[in-house]
């Protein structure tokens, strides 16, 4: 059993991790608690606030209760806010106080884009467009090319999690660009566990979601490789396998 941690800010689509532990279909659990938000809105002050390190630390002893092998602080707005540099800062010290890998959303859809080895990519996020060109500026800087951003302008994760099937797929539609190898949608808020493979479908090209790729890079912490084609191409990719007494230059 590998038991992954995760810190959720408030109460917006956490019923989705329970949905990928269902999807995963092995021997992994999921745990989660959630860290309090202050106030609720996607206004760089406000998220800067919800990442601080007091607000992760509260959460952080709960969660080493459980067992958990790594934990990934699942907000992409309340790492990235922090710039490349403060968000490695935010995670090393979560690292610190929990005594055990970390990482968060925002790296994530980073070390997602990698293992697909997509360049280009497209953005569709909840966020006023501010916050949505900073999430932009933080792949740029992890080695992404962004081609398209389109921003929504929702002011908080309340009203996110209360999207449709049909909101998150005109999110995905209005977001995608021809140049595009990829579309994310980085907000953890929004439920989108249930809907990777129609959106995928429907784009024809893979697509990266907050807790779909939360999930997986906690499992990368962890060494895990789980194939689970519902959850979309991210979890479908096989590793290069080395064939032996053959060079790899």
């Amino acid at each position: 059993m590998t038991a992954l941690g995760f810190l959720y800010p408030g109460h917006s689509a956490e019923d989705d991790y329970p949905r990928i532990e269902q999807l995963l279909g092995s021997d992994i659990r999921v745990d989660l608690v959630h860290t309090d938000i202050g106030e609720d809105a996607h206004r760089v002050d406000a998220l800067r606030e919800m990442g601080s390190p007091e607000r992760l630390a509260a959460g952080v002893e709960e969660l080493r209760l459980t067992g958990a092998e790594a934990v990934v602080w699942a907000c992409t707005s309340g790492s990235f806010v922090h710039g490349w540099d403060g968000a490695h800062e935010q995670v090393r010290t979560l690292a610190r106080a929990a005594g055990m890998p970390a990482s968060s959303t925002s790296f994530a859809f980073v070390h997602a884009a990698a293992e697909l080895e997509v360049r280009r990519v497209a953005v569709g996020a909840t966020y006023p467009d501010d916050v949505a060109d900073l999430f932009a500026a933080f792949l740029r800087t992890g080695g992404a090319e962004v081609v398209s951003v389109r921003g929504s302008g929702v002011v908080t994760a309340a009203e996110v999690g209360g999207w449709t099937e049909a909101e998150v797929l005109e999110l995905a539609r209005r977001a995608d660009h021809e140049e595009a190898d990829a579309v994310l949608l980085p907000d953890t808020a929004l439920h989108t566990a249930a809907l990777i493979p129609a959106l995928e479908k429907d784009l024809g090209k893979p697509v990266l979601t907050a807790n779909q790729v939360t999930v997986w890079e906690a499992l990368r912490l962890t060494d895990r490789r789980v194939n689970a084609p519902t959850l979309g191409t991210l979890f479908t990719r096989e590793p290069v396998v080395q064939v032996p007494g053959q060079s790899g230059a």
